[in-house]
């Protein structure tokens, strides 16, 4: 047997890992823990009714200060938690209303009919999303296994979550700037595979702070469709922001004229970037990258103007295809220059959003076909709202307050 395997030292060997040993911490754990939530549910009995189990009535009277109902015996309970499960012994009592009504009373702590915290439900989710295998990843964990209806109900749960979310008001969001981009998946529709657009908006806040506002599965990236997700917007509260930042997908950039028209606009000098870089031979990418480089990531404004003209001037003679895609972006190219420098790296791009659409694709990269539209933008933002995938605050935030500089890069070369 593994367990009379002894040490070279000849004393007995510690329990292998898949053992089947008796491990006294994780017991006595667990038996704290029990005891830990039958006294919280206890006191907050003891609260409500104004004395503790077996306490005296004042003066004997039914009708004394703070007494409003009685004790009337116990129950058994059994509780999952990222502690495993445990049963515990849950009090109850009558309470009497100002009208002489009589009810059950109902902890707060613990919900009627429930089986499992809310950080239990949380792991199973997250383990989901994880993309293994739920009910063994957690075996460990819950004694008694996780079963398939365990983790439909949970998902279930996530999905009443993903709908409140998506009709949740957002005129507390301090939010000055956002971020505006698409990206495509693969779903079954109609029983056949189909390619969507997912169009997702991040917002800025005030104190520098990414957040997800919105993720809509779309036909695709048309005028159209974005108006859509931005009168959804709109009409949750979203207030009229400082600074977008979008690919330059002409129908994004058509309907936020359309709603916010007048917004200063930075488009994403990567994907510029690549759309110069489309309109050259191979040869010649290595020497425009080299170029466009240095003058997107010029030290100042002035270097910037300066370079700018130089790479039209030098382009325009040996590729003018070059110089023309550079030209067709305008002034919105270099909208990061009205901001302060400490800001322009987060500025320049929509790397933020794009980085979200590695992780997605990378998590669910084992289903080529993701089952339908609505779950592909659910699984987005679960990944976000479970921790799976967290964002963290511009850089520059501590300069988000100063005023942007009205004077863009001059376009004359």
């Amino acid at each position: 047997m593994i367990s009379n395997i002894t040490s070279a030292g000849g004393g007995e060997a510690e329990g292998l890992l898949f053992d089947s040993w008796f491990d006294p911490i994780e017991v006595g754990l667990r038996a704290k823990v029990r005891g830990f939530i039958e006294t919280m549910i206890e006191e907050e009995l003891t609260t409500v009714l104004s004395r503790p189990r077996y306490g005296r009535r004042h003066d004997g009277k039914e009708a004394a200060v703070g007494v409003v109902g009685y004790r009337h015996g116990r129950r058994m309970r059994r509780l999952t938690g990222t502690f495993g499960s445990t049963d515990i012994v849950v009090p109850r009592a009558r309470l009497v209303g100002a009208d002489g009504v009589r009810s059950e009373w109902k902890s707060a702590a613990l919900r009627v009919y429930q089986r499992r915290t809310l950080a239990a439900d949380a792991l199973i989710a997250s383990t989901y999303l994880a993309r293994t295998n739920t009910r063994r990843a957690l075996a460990a964990v819950f004694a008694d296994g996780v079963g398939k209806d365990v983790v439909s109900r949970v998902w279930r749960k996530v999905k009443t979550d993903w709908e409140a979310w998506n009709a949740r008001s957002l005129h507390e969001e301090p939010i000055v700037r956002l971020m505006l981009d698409g990206t495509v998946v693969r779903v079954r529709l109609d029983r056949k595979a189909t390619s969507i657009s997912l169009l997702v908006v991040i917002g800025v806040r005030e104190d520098g702070q990414k957040v997800l506002l919105a993720v809509k599965n779309m036909g695709g990236e048309t005028a159209e469709a974005w108006r859509a997700v931005l009168d959804d917007l709109i009409d949750r509260g979203l207030r009229r922001p400082q600074f977008l930042i979008v690919d330059g997908a002409p129908g994004l950039e058509r309907a936020l004229a359309a709603v916010w028209d007048g917004v200063p606009t930075q488009r994403c000098t990567v994907h510029k970037h690549r759309n110069v870089l489309a309109h050259a031979p191979q040869r010649l990418h290595d020497e425009i990258s080299a170029d466009y480089t240095d003058m997107i990531y010029a030290a100042t404004a002035e270097d910037i103007e300066e370079r700018r003209k130089a790479f039209l001037r030098k382009w325009r003679l040996r590729h003018r295809a070059v110089a023309d895609s550079l030209e067709e972006a305008g002034d919105k190219l270099f909208a990061f220059t009205r901001l302060p420098p400490s800001q322009w790296k987060s500025a320049r791009t929509t790397n933020a959003i794009e980085r979200l659409h590695e992780e997605f694709k990378r998590r669910v990269k084992t289903q080529t076909v993701l089952p339908s539209a609505e779950t592909a933008a659910m699984l987005f933002w679960a990944l976000l709202a479970s921790g799976q995938i967290q964002m963290r605050k511009v850089d520059g935030w501590q300069s988000l307050e100063t005023p942007l500089n009205d004077q863009p890069v001059a376009l004359a070369a």
